[in-house]
């Protein structure tokens, strides 16, 4: 296989031309331009496969969490590779786990968040006034921030419990914008939020997983409309990757990702927390990571 090097260091653009790459270097691949972020940044997504009810995998919420987004990444492109050349990926033939399948990933959700822990305020330039507030935002703690430019949560800015989840803000002490946990003035009221929302509105994934870190643990369910498969589903994920199936508590019950899916579309939505430790993961991590995770991820795209 011809590597494309994904390394935890990467940043937001190498990781979108990392996207293009894989288009150039596999032709059955298609590329989507899902939005921009804040400071203009574009979130890009690359699918294989031409089923009617794509599997979306999507990371990159949190700027601390990069180590999610290469994840998914390094895995379509070893999905590529063993597509093109009649192999097998987690010991399943690439085609006949794409058969009448597709999966789409988008490996940055918040490329202006991600960039912001990489390199603070500097990620900001081209809007002097948001980089000035990130400076009072994150001080010299940049490496932590999760939020995008406006310093909006996006994984608290979805339309699930959103009012509920305010009010746990407010229980914390965040009343505006900050490095982490604030939902904004509305639900889907940042672009990248806007643009994610859309296009699960506009195609009909079977299910989604949202990738985080850390904890090694399974996110499965949310209010009344969570589909009964969907149980099942997590079980054999769990199995595969040996984490443990959770509850959500506290600020992180309400106006995620994961919540709005099943809210909306009564489909499986999932969170997984990979790896362990603190965030941001060490770069050594991945490899670890991807090994556990390979056949989890494979057979989230056969469920």
């Amino acid at each position: 296989m011809e590597e494309i090097v994904i390394s935890a260091e990467h940043d937001s653009a190498s990781v979108a031309g990392c996207c293009y790459a894989l288009k150039g270097m596999y032709p059955f691949v298609k590329l989507r331009r899902v939005g921009k972020s804040v400071l203009g940044r574009e979130i890009i997504g690359a699918q294989i496969g031409s089923g009617e009810a794509p599997v979306l995998f999507c990371a990159g919420f949190h700027g601390s969490e990069r180590v999610a987004g290469l994840l998914i990444l390094r895995y379509f492109h070893h999905l590529c590779d063993a597509w093109q050349r009649h192999s097998e990926i987690a010991g399943v033939r690439a085609r006949r786990a794409l058969d009448g399948r597709a999966l789409l990933v988008i490996p940055a959700v918040n490329p202006d968040g991600w960039e912001i822990a990489l390199r603070g305020p500097a990620a900001a330039t081209a809007s002097p006034p948001l980089a000035a507030k990130i400076e009072r935002l994150c001080g010299k703690d940049h490496a932590h921030w999760n939020a995008n430019a406006r310093g909006v949560d996006i994984n608290h800015n979805f339309d699930a419990g959103w009012a509920a989840a305010q009010a746990l803000e407010r229980q914390h002490g965040i009343y505006g914008p900050s490095r982490t946990r604030y939902g904004g003035v509305s639900p889907e009221s940042e672009p990248e939020t806007a643009a994610l929302a859309a296009l699960c509105r506009s195609v009909p994934f079977a299910h989604a997983l949202a990738f985080h870190s850390q904890g090694e643990e399974i996110y499965w369910n949310y209010g009344e409309h969570t589909p009964a498969k969907a149980l099942r589903m997590a079980q054999i994920f769990a199995s595969s990757s040996g984490y443990t199936l959770s509850e959500p508590e506290g600020i992180a019950s309400h106006a995620g990702f994961k919540d709005w899916f099943i809210d909306e579309f009564h489909r499986p939505g999932f969170t997984i927390e990979v790896g362990r430790g603190t965030n941001p993961l060490p770069p050594e991590s991945l490899d670890e990571i991807y090994a556990r995770l390979e056949e989890m991820m494979t057979l989230a795209i056969i469920c």
